[in-house]
């Protein structure tokens, strides 16, 4: 077990560093953030003095150095946009994401599992082929498409939710919430929606297929035989086995829910990392965005790590090949 936890951090190590240096060499293509920092009227030795002190200057292999060990110590140098630290920007920006992450996910967990169970066990109704079609769509339209289709309902027609912004938000320390507010818990419905909407018929056609499988398996036609009910066979058996693969696709989409929530912050205007990222971009601010990147490809490290180590609990298998392997 120790061995195993020991080569996933190390291949996450690698993972990081690759990361690392493939989005600080694209984003120094990306344009000259000194071009966007000063006016028309700054003169050329203002230009050169300016991109001297910020080390823009010298040579990418330096650049990136110093960025590294800054990173190592928990600062990513200064956005070339707003003269601040980056990591005290992504600290103001991580409770929303944080936030609106985890209200999809739980979102889509709640909804796409039982509907995955419903449609797989009542395959042949009426509610079941409209879900699947439903699912086919929720798939097929972009989230910007859905977030707009539903700013116009909600928002525009009906005024019923805000189509924009967090909210009022309560402070704890550095960690803000709107979750304790009623602004704040209407205006994180919309966003949630639309960021859950992809991930939920995904992991109801992923469950439904699962259980389908799980379903002709020998193990409950024995237990059909012995006379168990329909709801310990299910519920006891097939969804037992069928939640196994599907940890693994859960995990990796709450890695997804985080990384792509970009689009949504940006169409609700929603105070997160992604419309940070986004404003970034504009302005070719070259540390924010590193850092942003290396942020995401952590997250997804972790939770592949965390998922790695659930499986390996959860399916025993798994621990009964290592142990032949070893022997």
């Amino acid at each position: 077990m120790l061995a195993f936890i020991l080569r996933r951090v190390l291949q996450s190590g690698v993972v990081l560093a690759v990361v690392a240096v493939i989005a600080f060499a694209l984003f120094n293509f990306t344009g000259d953030p000194v071009q966007f920092m000063v006016g028309q009227d700054t003169t050329m030795e203002e230009r050169a003095r300016l991109r001297s002190e910020l080390g823009l200057d010298q040579p990418f292999y330096v650049q990136f150095a110093r960025y590294v060990g800054n990173a190592v110590q928990g600062e990513f140098g200064l956005s070339l946009r707003q003269a601040r630290k980056v990591s005290v920007l992504l600290k103001e920006r991580l409770p929303a994401t944080l936030e609106l992450a985890t209200a999809a996910a739980l979102l889509a967990l709640a909804v796409g599992i039982p509907m995955g169970v419903y449609t797989a066990l009542r395959r042949n109704s009426a509610l079941s082929h409209v879900l699947l079609a439903g699912s086919l769509l929720g798939v097929s339209l972009p989230s910007f498409l859905i977030g707009i289709l539903l700013i116009l309902v909600f928002a525009v027609q009906l005024g019923w939710l805000p189509s924009f912004g967090r909210g009022d938000t309560v402070a704890f320390g550095w960690w803000t919430t709107g979750l304790l507010t009623k602004s704040g818990l209407k205006a994180l419905i919309l966003p949630t929606i639309t960021l859950s909407l992809v991930q939920m018929t995904l992991i109801m056609r992923l469950v439904r297929s699962e259980m389908l499988e799980v379903l002709r398996t020998d193990y409950i036609k024995f237990a059909r035989a012995r006379g168990l009910t329909d709801r310990a066979i299910h519920f006891g058996h097939a969804l037992k086995n069928t939640l196994v693969p599907v940890i693994t696709i859960v995990g990796l989409q709450l890695g997804a829910i985080i990384a792509f929530a970009i689009v949504t912050e940006t169409v609700f205007q929603w105070p997160g990392m992604g419309l940070l990222f986004i404003q970034s971009v504009y302005f070719a601010d070259i540390p924010v965005m590193a850092a942003y990147l290396c942020l995401i490809a952590l997250v997804f490290v972790v939770i592949n790590l965390i998922v790695d180590l659930l499986y390996y609990g959860v399916d025993p298998r798994l621990r009964i090949d290592r142990t032949v392997a070893a022997h």
